[in-house]
């Protein structure tokens, strides 16, 4: 009889292993993932226990309520932003972040011909409260979290609703245009006094003539800043963001 080649039978013994070795892992996986699926659904029932017991500090208490947002994103729930189902008849807050995002374009359009578009954060937070206030919703506090959630909701809008960090203020975009750089950088250098002017640009960032009107003429384009022109020696640029304008 004739004997197989040496180097097959390994190499068949070889497959099967890596084949048994396959099969366990498989299951080894199946397994896990069954595991945590069940963890999974321990922690969305225990979820929707504190809710319940809570739901009325998570409707007043914006602190809790951000608390509460940031647990239930560990596993990717959006109780607050939902208008239906469960969490929303549980919660009783429906559409809040809908209805709140409405209010943050109101806000916005009203001082879009003064700020460019371009609002602090802190003060749309108190602007949008005191509109909530004078219809009747002040039982429902909100916070600066409260405001950049919903800011979230209004992405699909396409308006160009956005968050921007410059430098330690936290600014709201309610216009499609982007900050290019340079932009950012004028902005970042009035935050010390609120406003700047071409010998300020020079001496700070070092920019040549033509790059410094060019993009003090954009931010005036913009409507992001106001010329101050009654100084005797050069033109201030202001930055109306940078300054409380509540109505």
């Amino acid at each position: 009889m004739r004997r197989r080649p040496a180097g097959l039978a390994h190499a068949q013994k070889k497959e099967r292993q890596d084949r048994d070795f396959q099969q366990i892992g498989d299951s080894m996986a199946a397994k896990e993932l069954e595991h945590l699926q069940r963890q999974m659904d321990i922690f969305k029932q225990n979820l929707e226990e504190f809710a319940w017991k809570h739901r009325h500090e998570i409707k007043k208490d914006p602190q809790f309520r951000a608390h509460f947002q940031r647990m239930c994103a560990n596993i990717g729930v959006d109780p607050l932003a939902s208008n239906k189902g469960f969490w929303a008849d549980m919660l009783g807050v429906g559409d809040f972040y809908y209805e709140l995002g409405v209010q943050i374009i109101e806000a916005c359009m009203r001082t879009r011909t003064r700020d460019g578009g371009l609002t602090d954060l802190q003060e749309l937070t108190v602007r949008v409260d005191r509109m909530r206030e004078k219809e009747g919703q002040k039982r429902q506090e909100i916070v600066e979290d409260d405001i950049i959630r919903a800011i979230h909701t209004l992405k699909p809008l396409s308006g160009g609703f956005e968050v921007l960090t410059l430098g330690a203020k936290k600014m709201v975009r309610s216009v499609p245009n982007e900050l290019d750089k340079d932009q950012t950088s004028l902005l970042l250098l009035a935050q010390g006094s609120g406003f700047i002017n071409f010998k300020l640009v020079k001496n700070r960032l070092r920019w040549d003539d033509p790059r410094i009107h060019k993009g003090l003429d954009q931010l005036l384009q913009d409507g992001l800043v106001w010329i101050d022109e009654q100084c005797t020696d050069e033109k201030d640029y202001w930055v109306a963001s940078y300054f409380a304008m509540l109505d």
